[in-house]
């Protein structure tokens, strides 16, 4: 398929527009000079704008644009969008947690924005507690319920049991569950979406490269696959062991062809691993946790760094389909880690990390 257009008409500004507390601000948007917007699996992107801090007045004077009486402040709502202006798409939404302002010699000074999406709350406080008896999904609806979230969440009703959070954030607690059990936490708006990695679906596009792909560096590593990994442990309730070995790919993502392990085994042998840092207690829990690590494992086979242009569909979960690099790495990628870019260089462009378990084996 060939790559969909980013504009219905054939010049468009792709100038990202804000928002301050839900309301379109001109002033805010004329002003931007650069924007960096970081997003990656587990959660809480985080957003860099940069404006001018230096107005022109009707009277042909100067002045400040935004001082302490202004709108932008420590703790205001803003939203940015990206695309084209007549269709733009929010990209972020969160509050602002830190202002700078930078005075140089024979220049306008500008001022920096620091802003963090709604988990920044979930990183605030460390605890200690409990959940009894609760599913994983059961966890994620209380803690998302304390934040003031809206829970999204797609399966992990198993397995059930005693999960403890430690001296921990609820934002470190969660990621650490849930990578536990191979599944990703996402803030959409004011939702939190937890599901199972191999459930993430966040769109698909086509990206070719020297089209809309203009940079791609690729790498395919056996350096850290396995054929097999392990993992053991008690259960303290009928005294039994528990055990399972993972050889096989439960959720491998998208793509084709041969998998990292296939690959390593022929080159350089079998290879296994027990995983014994984790603590399991039956044996549904056993086969998870296996599974969700050799998964991880296997899925970081292939990676691309790449950087195309400005597309607000660009995210973590989006599924890429690369074509012009070889018949190897032509594949469909998951995209785990994206930066939203823009500047008066360069204009808006989209940077992304995206991972697949297979490589082709060529013509």
């Amino acid at each position: 398929m060939p790559e969909a257009a980013l504009s219905t008409r054939p010049i468009y500004s792709a100038r990202p527009t804000l928002r301050l507390a839900g309301e379109a601000d001109l002033r805010l948007t004329h002003l931007l000079t650069a924007m960096r917007m970081e997003e990656s699996e587990g959660g809480m992107s985080h957003i860099e704008l940069r404006f001018s801090n230096l107005v022109s007045l009707n009277s042909g004077a100067t002045e400040a644009a935004f001082d302490a009486n202004a709108d932008l402040k420590l703790g205001a709502a803003i939203e940015v969008y990206g695309g084209d202006t007549q269709a733009p798409v929010e990209i972020f939404r969160g509050k602002v947690s830190a202002i700078e302002l930078l005075y140089t010699m024979g220049a306008a000074p500008e001022l920096t924005v620091l802003a963090e999406d709604a988990l920044f709350a979930a990183r605030l406080a460390r605890r200690s507690k409990v959940y009894t008896d609760m599913s994983l999904a059961d966890v994620v609806r209380e803690v998302a319920q304390a934040l003031h979230l809206q829970p999204t969440i797609t399966g992990l009703t198993e397995p059930v049991g005693t999960w403890a959070q430690i001296n921990e954030s609820d934002l470190a607690f969660l990621r650490r569950l849930l990578a536990r059990f191979d599944a990703d936490l996402q803030i959409v708006g004011d939702a939190l979406q937890v599901s199972p990695r191999g459930d993430v679906a966040r769109g698909e596009i086509e990206l070719a490269m020297f089209g809309q792909l203009v940079r791609a560096r690729v790498l395919a590593d056996v350096s850290q696959q396995i054929t097999q990994l392990s993992t053991a442990g008690w259960n303290p309730v009928d005294g039994s062991a528990v055990s399972h070995e993972a050889s096989a790919l439960t959720h491998g993502g998208p793509g084709s062809g041969r998998s990292g392990a296939a690959w390593l085994e022929e080159a350089f042998g079998a290879r296994s691993e027990h995983v014994g840092h984790l603590a399991v207690a039956t044996q549904a829990e056993a086969e998870a946790v296996a599974s969700a690590a050799f998964d991880q494992r296997a899925r970081r086979f292939v990676r691309i760094e790449g950087m195309a242009e400005g597309n607000p569909a660009l995210r973590v979960g989006t599924t890429v389909a690369v074509s012009g690099l070889s018949s190897q790495f032509d594949n469909s990628y998951y995209v785990c880690s994206a930066q939203h870019l823009y500047d008066q260089t360069q204009g808006y462009r989209t940077g992304f990390t995206a991972e697949c378990a297979w490589l082709g084996e060529g013509t």
